[in-house]
């Protein structure tokens, strides 16, 4: 049985992908991102930000082009 992911779990997997791409070039470890980072916005596991990081490596967990535009809070 296939899993669903709705737009939310792709739109978070996204999110934590970006923040992480962002603090991991200053060269801070996965634990302190998570950390100072996720854990404050998020309110997740460790081990969930790992299985996050790794879902963003699935294409379907890519947001379509036409629903990026639609969840863009700037």
């Amino acid at each position: 049985m296939a899993v669903r992911r709705g737009v939310s779990y792709q739109k978070r997997v996204a999110d934590i992908n970006r923040i992480y791409d962002e603090h991991v070039k200053d060269g801070l470890p996965n634990r302190e991102i998570w950390r100072r980072f996720i854990y404050p916005i998020y309110a997740i596991s460790e081990r969930t930000f790992y299985n996050l990081l790794k879902a963003s490596a699935d294409p379907k967990n890519d947001l379509p082009e036409d629903t990026q535009l639609y969840i863009q809070f700037e």
